[in-house]
């Protein structure tokens, strides 16, 4: 059995981190997003899918190519961010199941033709993978800024056309400047959100 981690840490991955809007002008270096996604590819999917894929947009021209399809709220921020990450999720992932679930050699066949069964595999397990990425981001020490807000067409056309990877949500990653947080918005109690039975 695995001891409670510190409240330390906790305090680091969830109750003082916080949605960032403002960025240091602070690189992150690319290593970093290397160890950052060994970590989040450690997280559970169903029958370990993993459908997510992880672009970095990084380099200037890369977000210059980002910049159109962000809604006027999220391209500042976006800009002035050391990176932005594209969750997406590949449509034929279970193409990857006879070797990334051997156990059972007929997984593949679960999905074959079923259109609605692979888009909802594909987008709740990268949904889990993008959070995963995110609290790995923030265990390594790094700022995180998810949002929706783009053209998810016009991101999947510039930057997966001819591929099977369709975009899910973006997060920026980086070193947060503090006067870009806003006052943390109210949490739900327990009973309003959770029941035991």
């Amino acid at each position: 059995m695995s001891a409670p981690v510190s409240d330390a840490v906790l305090d680091q991955i969830y109750r003082s981190a916080r949605t960032n809007n403002k960025w240091q002008a602070k690189d992150v270096p690319d290593d970093l997003l290397r160890d950052i996604v060994d970590l989040a590819k450690m997280g559970p999917t169903s029958a370990n899918c993993q459908p997510a894929r992880f672009l970095f947009v990084k380099s200037p021209q890369a977000k210059q190519r980002l910049k159109p399809f962000l809604s006027s709220t999220n391209a500042e921020k976006t800009m002035q961010a050391p990176v932005c990450a594209i969750i997406g999720y590949d449509l034929r992932f279970y193409e990857h199941l006879p070797r990334l679930f051997p156990h059972n050699p007929t997984a593949r066949t679960w999905f074959e033709g079923n259109e609605a069964h692979i888009m909802t595999t594909a987008l709740r397990n990268s949904s889990l993978q993008g959070a995963y990425l995110i609290l790995a981001a923030r265990a390594l020490g790094l700022d995180t800024g998810p949002m929706s807000g783009f053209d998810n067409a016009g991101v999947d056309k510039e930057f997966f056309a001819g591929t099977s990877v369709k975009s899910n949500f973006i997060c920026s990653l980086g070193y947060g400047d503090p006067a870009g947080v806003h006052p943390r918005g109210p949490r739900f109690a327990f009973d309003e959100m959770a029941k035991i039975l």
